[in-house]
């Protein structure tokens, strides 16, 4: 390939990722909004992971019927490919959000968002141990330090971030949660290799969201208040992580995930600048600009190759 190819492809890759991290971005607002019409209480878990449950399941059947639109066989699974799209529901759609919303219960948003944001180092070091080409080195590890230091500023506000004492039930389910979709990525990556990564996406979403929908009902989750709006926002988040998930892992199919994972690291400014749109909060504010500097930084090093 000529450098001109590389160099494109290059460019597609960052174009890609950066509109993933966009997509996933705005649903830190979208789930704000959607909470408040929904009816749905700060600590209304069954609610939560309800609202979540949809949101996944319509996204899984919004992909699949994409396919069957563009002529893909989406029913060509043997027993063994049934099973590990299950797994991989389960594990990276139903277990993660259930940590995630669980921890956020017991801790801060800005904490919460921190150790969230170790999901790139657990996928950055499993895939050194995991893939014989995707080995740490220097510019990973300054990358990913870099990165994560601007997650860390974009979330500082009045009180310190290290306020408070760890609780495993808050902070350490938020980085069980990170754990799940880095192990997830993997898996994802490992078991669409010899299938369609979009039909794979379409299913464990589909599958994932249905558990979340179950387990909400449950926990005595409701969703009232289905009206033009609510319905329509439901709907975008559902095609924001349609689209977002599909292509992401139509990217770590075929790139290293070490390489793309860091720019996980975008998703909280993402969501800090559109959280701050979106809800009329104030923007202007030097942490973002440091704190987008800083991911971007990270990014570059760790996406840093030699000819």
């Amino acid at each position: 390939m000529d450098k001109n190819k590389i160099y494109t492809n290059r460019i597609n890759i960052i174009i890609i990722a950066i509109v993933c991290t966009f997509l996933w971005g705005s649903a830190f607002p979208a789930v704000k909004v959607g909470y408040e019409i929904f009816n749905i209480g700060s600590n209304d878990i069954g609610g939560k992971l309800l609202f979540a449950g949809y949101r996944f399941f319509l996204a899984g059947v919004f992909v699949l019927i994409l396919q069957i639109v563009m002529n893909q066989n989406i029913f060509n699974l043997t027993i063994k490919d049934i099973k590990e799209i299950s797994v991989l529901g389960f594990g990276q759609t139903t277990l993660q959000y259930i940590f995630f919303y669980l921890g956020m219960t017991y801790t801060t948003g800005v904490r919460g968002s921190i150790m969230n944001g170790t999901s790139t180092f657990f996928s950055i070091l499993l895939a050194h141990y995991i893939y014989a080409n995707d080995k740490l080195n220097f510019n990973k590890i300054i990358g990913c330090i870099v990165g994560f230091l601007g997650v860390i500023i974009v979330n500082l506000g009045g009180t310190s971030v290290l306020e408070g004492s760890f609780s495993f039930k808050g902070e350490g389910f938020i980085i069980i949660a990170a754990l799940m979709l880095s192990i997830g990525s993997l898996y994802s990556k490992k078991i669409s290799q010899n299938k369609d990564a979009y039909t794979v996406t379409g299913y464990q979403l589909a599958i994932g969201g249905l558990l979340l929908i179950i387990i909400g009902y449950i926990l005595g989750g409701k969703l009232t208040n289905f009206t033009f709006k609510s319905t329509t926002l439901l709907i975008y988040m559902a095609l924001l992580s349609s689209v977002a998930f599909a292509l992401w892992s139509q990217l770590l199919k075929y790139n290293k995930v070490g390489v793309i994972s860091v720019f996980n690291f975008l998703i909280p400014v993402f969501g800090t600048i559109l959280s701050a749109i979106i809800l009329k909060e104030n923007i202007f504010d030097v942490k973002i600009l440091i704190a987008l500097l800083l991911v971007c930084t990270g990014i570059y090093l760790v996406y840093k190759r030699k000819e």
